[in-house]
């Protein structure tokens, strides 16, 4: 069985350690823990390894948030990855910071990088990993918000939320969404 996990966010230095960047730092940890390394090919930074005789293959999209669709759609084909087996890891303003949900289908609920996804790989029957960053911003100004870095408060967190969100991502592969969101979605 293959899986393709997507960790969203923005390439260069200057989001690397950015709300909308939840994503890519998720994976970055899940590729740490399993000692793959990431190589740029097309579009995409590209990791893999197996677990349980299952094969997961990753990547973070070079496409920026609002492409990343085109990045998801060209690599499920690539490797034969069925849509229910591709779990999108992002950011969502909508749920509160330290809260994480797995969830099997879902809207883009305004999100631009799983409009994408929707747009281009037909529809809204994809699992995701929802990584809530919160609403703490004043009014009119979400795009500073999300592009801005975690407070201090929430950098002391982020580790251990980080390593949950890799413990659901290793039980999506090893048991499946639905016991996955039974046990480990949290708040």
């Amino acid at each position: 069985m293959n899986y393709l996990i997507v960790g969203l966010g923005n390439i260069g230095k200057e989001y690397e350690d950015t709300r909308h960047n939840i994503g890519f730092m998720v994976v970055d940890e899940v590729a740490n823990q399993v000692g793959s390394s990431w190589s740029l090919l097309k579009l995409a930074y590209y990791s893999e390894f197996k677990q349980r005789g299952r094969n997961v293959y990753m990547i973070k999209p070079t496409t920026f948030m609002n492409l990343s669709g085109k990045a998801v759609n060209y690599w499920m084909q690539q490797l034969k990855v069925p849509i229910e087996n591709v779990l999108v890891v992002v950011d969502d303003l909508a749920i509160p910071f330290g809260s994480l949900r797995i969830k099997p289908k879902g809207s883009a609920a305004g999100h631009n990088g799983l409009r994408s996804i929707e747009a281009t790989c037909g529809g809204q029957n994809y699992p995701r990993l929802r990584f809530g960053i919160g609403d703490n911003y004043p009014k009119g100004r979400q795009v500073d918000y999300v592009l801005g870095p975690f407070d201090k408060d929430e950098q002391k967190e982020l580790p251990a939320l980080v390593d949950h969100a890799v413990k659901m991502i290793q039980s999506f592969i090893n048991i499946g969404i639905e016991l996955t969101m039974t046990n480990l979605n949290t708040k």
